[in-house]
């Protein structure tokens, strides 16, 4: 980890991302005092309002502000978007009533919808290296995890000087170091997109990325099944602690910190897990671990066997199945597009991710509230265990990033085709394949396979509607001197 962070651009990067959260933890706690202010019982339905207009905020917002930002240099969009936030937070100790509250969530959550996505394309750029990366990826992980747990402590002995109303000066003033840090660094200029179409199409190539490419289809559901053990901490927490084992509010904290203290361990060994064993060895256990746990916590429910050292071990387990989901999907995401394309691929992801939150959330609330605790960890635990088997089937066992593939429709002076051999049906290359303008969908490995079995045909019986190299063109496989009939043979 030490080695990363003595790039002096992402370390400044990381500690703005750290302020930043650090400023997201108090507002968090100082939202609920000021929920509790204006609604008194009702303050639960505010926030749980509130946390829907974020997602959707998240869901609407985040491919389209990405479709946009591809016109506004990143350093200048990163420090509007923290300045944005830290206004909206100093005007939140200043609202009356709870739909003011409601319109300031949603464009402080717009504000992150441009920030985060933006941030977390950038990262691969400055770090190109792919171990350089990962280390990266954890230290973000580690960073999320530490803010859930630091930052309610923060707050606790805050409030023991001050009123909650200053917690939101303390949220701008993270923000504002955030600003201050992007712009003492130089970052990379955004790469032009040969993308057609307007806005709608530029706002959707995010979302197509991923239906498109099969190891993101399985990414997302191994992220549904992290929203659906997430959501069950995070919302029933308090209930299982409080009603179920009957103990005091601070056990409330330590069962939230064990979740935490357990994607940290999970997140500082992913990156030699992944090293060593591949994406895919070392992600989909924790879609497996996350459901293995849901259902463990279904039947001690239904049993009424459950403890509380045996809380705190299952939810140490659903955070260390959470990292392992969770930790690698940047270095996947970056396999998985162009450069160019990054900042649409991880504003899809953004927007992707939060979309199976805003499902679960809601399940594992009401399911808990009208029909029990134990049905609610039955449908988190089906839901996680459907999310992980899918992922399994969509990601293929042999996913290397170099494929080979045919060209039919490219013209032959195309310089995508410099180093493509022409065959029976197209022109035929390998190299690492993500989705684009040139490459709309994904090669079957049944239809790769066939086609290289397949032997060509006599130059004669070439379709004509199939390119063939010009004279003045040679190929790559062309003998010196083998004349202009040696360069038309297909390369077998």
């Amino acid at each position: 980890m030490r080695s990363v962070l003595q790039n002096r651009t992402y370390r400044r990067l990381f500690t703005a991302q750290v302020t930043a959260l650090v400023g997201t933890g108090l507002a968090t706690v100082a939202l609920s005092l000021l929920a509790y202010d204006l609604a008194g019982a009702d303050a639960s339905a505010v926030l749980g309002t509130a946390l829907a207009i974020k997602m959707v905020a998240y869901v609407a917002l985040a491919p389209v502000i990405g479709a946009l930002a591809e016109r506004v240099p990143r350093r200048a969009l990163l420090m509007t978007a923290d300045c944005a936030r830290a206004a909206i937070a100093l005007a939140l100790p200043f609202v009356s009533h709870v739909w003011q509250v409601y319109v300031l969530i949603f464009l402080l959550q717009a504000a992150s919808a441009a920030f985060t996505p933006t941030f977390q394309a950038t990262v691969p750029e400055i770090l190109p290296a792919e171990r350089d990366y990962l280390r990266a990826l954890s230290l973000s992980r580690l960073a999320y995890e530490l803010e859930s747990l630091l930052s309610p402590v923060l707050a606790a002995g805050l409030l023991a000087l001050i009123t909650y109303n200053w917690l939101f000066a303390g949220t701008a003033l993270g923000f504002l170091a955030s600003a201050a840090l992007v712009m003492s660094v130089a970052l990379p200029t955004p790469l032009p997109v040969e993308r057609d179409g307007g806005v709608y199409a530029k706002a959707t190539f995010g979302t197509r990325l991923y239906r498109s490419t099969p190891r993101l289809r399985a990414l997302l559901a191994l992220d549904l099944a992290a929203a659906a053990g997430g959501s069950m901490v995070i919302i029933n927490t308090v209930v299982l602690v409080r009603d179920h084992l009957h103990r005091g509010t601070g056990d409330v904290s330590l069962a939230l910190g064990a979740f935490g203290a357990g994607s940290m361990v999970a997140a500082l060994a992913v990156p030699r897990a992944v090293e060593r064993f591949g994406d895919r060895s070392a992600m989909l256990p924790g879609g497996f671990v996350l459901a293995a746990v849901l259902a463990a916590l279904t039947v001690g429910l239904a049993h009424d066997t459950w403890s509380w050292y045996g809380l705190l071990a299952a939810w140490g387990l659903l955070g260390a199945g959470t990292a392992m989901v969770l930790t690698p999907a940047g270095r996947l995401i970056r396999r998985s597009a162009a450069p160019a394309d990054l900042p649409a691929a991880f504003a899809a992801q953004f927007a992707l991710t939060h979309s199976c939150w805003l499902l679960t959330y809601p399940l594992a609330g009401w399911l808990a509230a009208t029909a029990g605790m134990t049905t609610a960890a039955a449908a988190l635990t089906a839901v996680a265990l459907a999310a992980a088997t899918l992922a399994a089937l969509l990601w293929p066992t042999r996913d290397p990033a170099r494929l080979t593939h045919l060209h039919t429709t490219l013209p032959a002076d195309d310089p995508h085709l410099a180093d493509a051999h022409a065959g029976p049906r197209g022109w035929r290359h390998a190299h690492h394949y993500v989705i684009d303008a040139r490459h709309p969908r994904w090669p079957t490995p049944s239809r790769a396979a066939d086609q290289l079995r397949r032997p060509p045909r006599p130059a004669s019986r070439r379709p004509p509607d199939v390119p063939v190299p010009s004279p003045g063109r040679p190929r790559a496989h062309a003998r010196p001197g083998s004349g202009r009939s040696a360069r038309r043979r297909p390369h077998r």
